[in-house]
């Protein structure tokens, strides 16, 4: 097991470097860094613009500045950000905290949502609690993330005027000021998370649910399920140690691929819901044409969904030694 992760680690690697470089490419040549100085007005002077040029490291060919940038991400430093006081490494790293956090949670409900729904729907096969599964699932595929976002921020927003109290948290990723030790701090962060977490959970539920439901009605009609319970074992553990467990094995792909349409309705959430978390990083550098602020982010994206990949790989010999004997 420990060689499959080396090689697959390996693999990776190359993966990630060309990946940074033609989104490194790509960058420069779609945005211009300098463009907010030139358009101020009055003009700057040229020596100013040369300045903030050499800072940029905009006189230097493409492939210099990408090697300079690559090896100095080693060196922790992740280039100069059009902001002179912004540090990039510090800056995006504080605010991947904050959206990891709310990646990992939604991740975890729809799973756990899926999972069960799914099976309970194949097992249960065309009867109402099936039908039920099915509109809601296809129901939640159809919204938009953005949609969803915004109609449960409306939502809490209501509840809140209605009550007269302040029951759901719709701005922010924490309270500026919170009376109280940790418990009184982690319980504001935790209502805070409330319904991003929803908004993001909701949409990944839908599909990985019909994979779920998809996967456990192939299991269950395949010869291994039929002769287990020909030889007599009851259907809980037919259920628990041979279905449920191979069924797991595509909706473990299908979780992994689907890591970054994950960040990316992360982004559109953190907006919605006004989040200072990598999403806004990522909206802001953008419209700053901050080419290196940019880079760092799709960086750790990117790093992040291979490590996820690679560790979908390593659950597949869990869940099915074959694999991991082969």
């Amino acid at each position: 097991m420990l060689a499959f992760a080396l090689r697959r680690l390996l693999v990776s690697v190359p993966i990630l470097i060309v990946s940074t470089f033609v989104v490194f490419v790509m960058v420069s040549l779609s945005a211009n860094p300098l463009s907010n100085l030139i358009a101020r007005n009055p003009p700057p002077p040229p020596q100013t613009i040369a300045a903030e040029r050499h800072r940029l490291h905009l006189d230097q060919p493409l492939m210099e500045r990408y090697w300079n940038w690559i090896t100095g991400i080693f060196r922790g430093d992740f280039g100069p950000s059009v902001n002179s006081t912004t540090d990039i490494g510090s800056e995006v790293i504080s605010r991947f905290g904050v959206t990891f956090r709310l990646i990992f949670l939604a991740m975890v409900i729809a799973l756990i949502l899926a999972i069960v729904v799914g099976a309970v729907s194949a097992v249960k096969q065309y009867s109402k609690l099936d039908y039920t599964a099915t509109f809601f699932g296809f129901l939640f595929l159809s919204m938009p993330s953005f949609w969803l976002a915004v109609l449960l921020k409306q939502a809490g927003i209501s509840i809140n005027t209605s009550v007269g109290d302040q029951v759901f948290y719709t701005i922010g990723a924490s309270s500026i000021y919170v009376q109280g030790g940790f418990w009184a701090h982690l319980t504001d962060v935790l209502g805070h998370m409330i319904l991003p977490t929803i908004s993001l959970a909701l949409i990944s539920y839908a599909s990985w649910s019909r994979f779920q439901r998809a996967s456990m009605l192939e299991v269950l009609n395949s010869d291994y399920v039929r002769l287990a319970r020909a030889k007599g074992l009851s259907r809980g553990v037919v259920m628990r140690r041979h279905a449920l467990r191979n069924a797991l094995i595509p909706l473990t792909t299908v979780t992994a691929l689907d890591l970054a349409s994950i960040i990316s309705g992360a982004v559109v959430t953190e907006k919605v819901f006004q989040w200072q978390g990598a999403g806004t990083f990522l909206l802001d550098a953008i419209a700053q044409s901050d080419v290196y602020a940019v880079e760092a982010w799709l960086l750790i994206s990117a790093t992040f969904v291979i490590l996820f990949n690679l560790v979908a790989d390593l659950l597949y010999g869990v869940l099915d030694p074959r694999i991991r004997h082969a």
